[in-house]
């Protein structure tokens, strides 16, 4: 196993993405072979009026089905959810998607935090977390959350992200365990999971 993949039994990868995510999403999704053997979870910050395509536009780069999910929307391993615009995508005990429209957290719902602590609670060292490239510091407090649960943290490089701040905030809290250029991350998730 690659320097840092401390991986056993991994249920599910969970990125977070703001400014250039679609662009970062598309890269590391194309990496992705189609039996990839967990679930990956995405949140990008979207307006709440937002059409919902983001899914459908990274069907294109991915082998696995992608899915903007319902509430309680089981959570299938090989399959891809992206959370929809204007609501938090949150981890539920029985392994479903749960969809809540409480608060926005750092200005944001979908918030990448919300979906990290809630992986990181459920999942516990089961889950690998990635922040990516963005403008605030929404993920830093989730993916530090999930490495104290004893999962594997990533962030995107600051040098190859469109907008550094939240990597960099990540980084900064000390919850990141690998950095990796952009075209490092879809081959090293692809190449962490048995």
């Amino acid at each position: 196993m690659r320097s840092g993949a401390m991986v056993t039994r991994m249920e599910a990868v969970v990125m977070g993405a703001s400014w250039g995510g679609l662009n970062a999403y598309s890269r590391i999704l194309t990496s992705l072979p189609a039996h990839f053997p967990a679930a990956v979870l995405l949140v990008q910050h979207q307006n709440a009026s937002a059409d919902n395509r983001l899914a459908w536009l990274l069907r294109r780069y991915c082998r696995l089905p992608v899915i903007s999910p319902r509430d309680k929307e089981p959570i299938r391993a090989g399959h891809v959810y992206v959370a929809p615009p204007g609501y938090h995508m949150l981890v539920d005990r029985d392994r479903t998607v749960a969809l809540s429209m409480s608060r926005p957290v750092h200005f944001s719902r979908p918030s990448i935090d919300e979906l990290f602590f809630s992986a990181g609670h459920i999942y516990g060292g089961n889950v690998i977390g990635v922040v990516l490239t963005g403008a605030n510091e929404d993920g830093a407090e989730g993916l530090d959350y999930i490495r104290r649960r004893g999962g594997m943290t990533l962030a995107q490089s600051p040098a190859s992200s469109e907008a550094p701040a939240m990597p960099e905030a990540a980084i900064a809290k000390g919850a990141v365990r690998e950095t990796l250029d952009l075209e490092r991350i879809g081959p090293y998730l692809a190449g962490a999971l048995p």
